[in-house]
């Protein structure tokens, strides 16, 4: 595929997942995820090539321009979508498939230190709400979604949604053609998967609560009624 028709399809991606975007010039001219991907894709033709410090410097320039930093040796995929930008990070290792969403504050980082595969890789259509973190190199599975400010350390199955730190599942696997695209990766009914589990907690704390309070009563109706004691005080002294 041509570099033209990549920008084409560039454009048409932020048009059809942002309501804001009001005309393709729009997007060319104020966009800033727009102008990392062009720029990075620039950089990674370098790269590639050997051009490192070259790589970088296109980088280091589109850093300074849109405040998204990626690197030149990340592989991202078609229509690549960050909206936003502003502290997006996405490391040297990292593998973006097609279609996917990434917000503002978003990192997809390494915890490695030696020189391999160290970063995520994320498959076609997944979403990554603002502030979130994949972190090491996990894959998260087509379609999925990782919800604002949550924190990933492990792969994440197809299709499911992540919240939470470390995120849990909060959603079952969505079947295919279901929930379309999704906002920051998450809406107002996501439950809260440790939420859930404290309220089972205190509903289990109440239920024992309850059944200590019947023991004690049972065994309070079952005991021999008091017997009356005998005043063991000595007996007054008459003159």
């Amino acid at each position: 595929m041509s570099f033209l028709q990549d920008v084409k399809e560039d454009i048409g991606a932020i048009m059809a997942r942002d309501p804001a975007a009001r005309s393709r010039r729009e997007v060319v001219f104020c966009y800033p995820g727009f102008h990392a991907i062009l720029l990075h894709r620039w950089a990674h033709s370098l790269w590639r090539r050997g051009w490192h410090v070259v790589g970088r410097s296109i980088s280091h320039f589109g850093r300074f321009v849109t405040g998204i930093e990626i690197h030149p040796g990340a592989r991202i995929g078609r229509r690549l979508f960050i909206d936003h930008g502003m502290g997006c990070v996405i490391g040297e290792t990292t593998q973006v498939g097609d279609d996917v969403t990434l917000y503002h504050g978003v990192t997809l980082g390494g915890v490695s230190l030696e020189p391999e595969k160290r970063h995520p890789t994320l498959e076609d259509g997944v979403i990554v709400g603002s502030g979130a973190q994949a972190l090491g190199p996990i894959t998260v599975g087509a379609g999925a979604r990782v919800g604002a400010n949550a924190v990933v350390f492990k792969d994440v199955a197809p299709g499911v949604t992540m919240v939470g730190v470390p995120a849990r599942q909060a959603l079952p696997r969505r079947r295919e053609g279901e929930d379309g695209f999704q906002a920051y990766g998450t809406h107002g009914g996501v439950p809260d998967p440790m939420g859930k589990a404290f309220d089972g907690l205190l509903r289990e704390i109440e239920n024992h609560r309850l059944r200590l309070e019947a023991i004690e009563s049972d065994r309070t109706d079952a005991a021999p009624s008091a017997v009356p004691q005998v005043d063991q005080s000595a007996p007054d002294e008459h003159p």
